[in-house]
């Protein structure tokens, strides 16, 4: 449901004018509209109808009166009258900003998830509460919190429902839906970085059966299907973002803990209640098909110039969905630092606004379902600086099967994305990779002492004994297109599988299996050293085993990260050409 059917009514909704007095540290409800600062702060768009939000407290309650849903209990040095003692004040004045943040984090989708926040959004949680839509996902614990030491995944679903005012003139106002922008957002067992991989519509894989929960509680079957576009995995024969989760999980080899999704809406509404995004393009923009019009250089956008900013396919690189992700990227991370800048922080107005604005474009799962759960969530993100989350997108190639001149599809990359899964799998940061693969590097040098010889001297025959159609010549390929060992030959399946890869070598050989081992990530018992030197051009033998990933990633250590790949922390301004 989107935000623009929820019941709403006319009359300013009293749980509006609940507001943040300064001297107390308290949400405060103000029904005077006249009085300054409530005035000032009551957001006047059109909100829920008063039946649908919580009972206002008396007109004549105190000033500092407990918020609804929060208890406070009178301690017994406080005056009966209410008067606070000027030590009690200061104490909440402290706690003041901490309950300013949490209303932005119950706002919303990519933005919802990457900022943080410290409290409970005490005053309106029930009218909150309300606006959340909410999925049972067939299969998935809707209790499970968030477990300390511990990565997990959400995947962030833009739907392009054509649902909401002003929103059926976008075309294909009928459809049910597509995941038309989809971003798993990793976050870090140690909760100090994150990874928000983004996944093209356009990408052809396998959507794997599904199940979901009729309205009448009874469970559906949805059959699978093979080698069909990415975005079928949501609305297209009844399939609800438990299947979207599925998708995913098959895909990366990671599992999907809980979504979020959000239609147009999110994007118009939320962009508004912050007072707009900065974002910058190189060259001046005049799209007639999304109606995006901005001047070259850094504008200020919100509302339907915001949502035509991340429509437009034709405004920026060759016009493909693959530019428009990194427009969204470059717009995602802007509006992160927008959220966590004070001017939003310090404005009660705007993250009211903003949380109001948020839940109500917002679906999510069960076990995040409520304001409570979301709370859980913002205490675990609180601490990620945006310069540990990086944007990446989904290495893809040009779908094979296609005619050069009629493509139209992308497949995973078949060496670059393993990889990138394999930092998911292991929690590898992008944005630490290059420490951790030089502590990798060390303690392998370390281990295995001795001279090195470079990549062209490395000669070495690929065996495949790993179970895997393939596993040879993708290695082969990442060996020399990536790595520049051009002497490797693929010597197809070994003459049994393996259960463990292993390299061979002569002892003579001894440096080039040490430059191999740091290339592959191979353990000290991998390496198999003869006791009979070898012939000047004689090559060393590796079997991929049970425990190979996929070219170039590691059997141990930290993964690596794919070369090449383009990637943009949050806490960069990135033009988009």
């Amino acid at each position: 449901m989107d935000a623009h059917s929820r019941g709403r009514a006319d009359e300013i909704d009293p749980a509006d004018q609940w507001v943040l007095n300064p001297q107390t540290g308290n949400y405060e409800l103000r029904l005077d509209r006249s009085a300054g600062q409530s005035q000032a702060q009551t957001p006047s768009r059109p909100r829920r109808s008063a039946s649908a939000a919580p009972a206002p407290a008396p007109a004549s309650a105190p000033a500092d009166a407990p918020v609804p849903g929060q208890r406070r209990r009178r301690a017994p040095e406080e005056p009966a009258g209410g008067q606070i003692p000027p030590q009690r004040r200061r104490k909440r004045k402290q706690g003041a900003s901490r309950k300013k943040k949490v209303l932005l984090w119950t706002g919303g989708t990519m933005a919802f998830v990457l900022v943080g926040g410290a409290a409970g959004a005490y005053a309106l949680y029930n009218k909150l509460n309300n606006n959340l839509d909410v999925v049972d996902v067939v299969g998935k614990d809707s209790g499970a919190g968030f477990a300390k030491g511990k990565a997990f995944n959400i995947l962030v679903i833009g739907t392009d429902k054509r649902t909401g005012e002003g929103n059926a003139g976008y075309g294909d106002k009928n459809s049910p839906g597509h995941a038309d922008t989809t971003i798993l957002f990793h976050v870090s067992k140690d909760r100090t970085n994150a990874t928000a991989l983004s996944i093209p519509r356009d990408m052809k894989t396998d959507v794997p059966e599904c199940q979901t929960r009729q309205a009448d509680k009874t469970i559906k079957t949805i059959p699978g299907e093979t080698d069909v576009r990415f975005n079928v995995s949501l609305g297209q024969g009844g399939r609800d973002p438990g299947c979207v989760m599925r998708t995913v999980e098959e895909l990366t080899g990671v599992t999907v803990d809980h979504f979020m999704m959000a239609d147009f809406n999110a994007v118009k509404e939320m962009t508004t209640a912050v007072g707009g995004v900065k974002v910058c393009v190189e060259k001046a923009v005049n799209d007639p098909k999304s109606h995006l019009k901005l001047p070259a250089g850094e504008s200020v956008i919100q509302g339907e110039q915001a949502l035509a900013f991340v429509r437009t396919r034709h405004s920026f690189g060759n016009e493909s969905d693959l530019d428009r992700i990194k427009v969204q990227q470059q717009f995602l991370s802007s509006m992160i630092r927008q959220m966590k800048s004070d001017d939003t922080l310090t404005d009660p107005g705007k993250l009211l606004d903003l949380a109001n604005a948020a839940t109500s474009a917002l679906t999510v799962d069960s076990g995040i379902g409520d304001l409570t759960k979301l709370q859980a969530l913002a205490g675990e993100l609180s601490s990620i600086d945006t310069k540990n989350i990086a944007f990446a997108t989904l290495p893809v190639i040009d779908n094979p099967d296609e005619p050069p001149n009629r493509r139209a599809t992308v497949v995973p990359d078949p060496v670059k994305a393993p990889q990138l899964f394999a930092m998911l799998q292991s929690d590898t940061s992008l944005t630490e990779v290059k420490k951790k693969q030089q502590d990798a590097k060390n303690a392998q040098a370390a281990l295995l002492k001795g001279t090195r010889s470079t990549a062209a001297e490395v000669r070495v025959d690929v065996y495949n004994g790993s179970g895997i159609t393939g596993a040879a010549q993708s290695t082969l390929n990442w060996l020399q297109n990536d790595e520049g060992v051009n002497r490797s030959t693929n010597k197809s399946n070994a003459p049994e599988q393996a259960a463990k890869t292993t390299l061979t070598y002569a002892p003579n050989q001894a440096d080039q299996a040490r430059k191999l081992a740091d290339m592959m990530g191979l353990p000290a018992t991998a390496l198999k050293p003869g006791t009979q030197d070898a012939g000047e051009r004689e090559p060393m033998t590796l079997v991929l085993g049970a425990d190979f990933k996929g070219a170039g990633v590691p059997i141990t250590g930290p993964a690596k990260a794919p070369k090449d790949l383009e990637k943009v922390a949050a806490d960069k301004q990135v033009c988009a050409k």
